[in-house]
């Protein structure tokens, strides 16, 4: 009878949180035009920080393991959408493309020039096509993602890495 109510009460509490998450492939994502020149001025338009790139491989665990866990959470994908621009890179991509500086390239190639080397890989841009910040890896949460989008919009990358802007968050909580 207690593996029973166990039961019960895990799967109440698994649909309780998949109700409260959206695919981050339909909702984290942009659709992709392939021209990363026209993105800047779509999100200029659009009032943006900038646009953010996860450059991705379609076996990586650590990116399947952020598209279900992070990136698929409503919080994340409202608070991502009202300052950036979000487009995935396919590290072994052969897609055509336009980098930020108007070069027809692939997305295999734009990521070697990006220095990509493991996934994922979250680059912000700014409005001008210049990287900004660089996170490598996956996000342990869904909090520490949201801290890492706040430090962006905010502007703290201009004074401080990450690592000391999040100790300044926790203690201030």
């Amino acid at each position: 009878m207690k593996i029973f109510l166990v039961s019960v009460l895990f799967l109440c509490c698994f649909n309780i949180s998949v109700a409260e998450t959206r695919d981050a492939q339909e909702h984290f994502f942009d659709a992709k035009l392939g021209d990363f020149k026209s993105e800047l001025a779509t999100a200029k338009k659009e009032g943006k920080t900038g646009v953010l790139i996860m450059f991705e491989l379609d076996d990586c665990p650590f990116c399947f393991r952020m598209k279900q866990t992070i990136l698929n959470q409503s919080e994340v994908q409202d608070y991502y959408h009202k300052h950036f621009l979000i487009y995935p890179v396919d590290l072994k991509g052969d897609v055509a493309m336009i980098d930020f500086k108007g070069k027809s390239t692939t997305e295999k190639a734009f990521g070697l020039e990006q220095r990509i080397y493991g996934t994922p890989v979250f680059d912000f841009f700014d409005l001008e096509g210049n990287r900004i910040v660089r996170f490598p890896g996956a996000a342990k949460d869904a909090s520490e993602f949201l801290q890492l989008g706040r430090y962006v919009v905010e502007g703290a990358y201009t004074s401080m890495p990450f690592a000391k802007y999040k100790r300044q968050g926790q203690s201030a909580q």
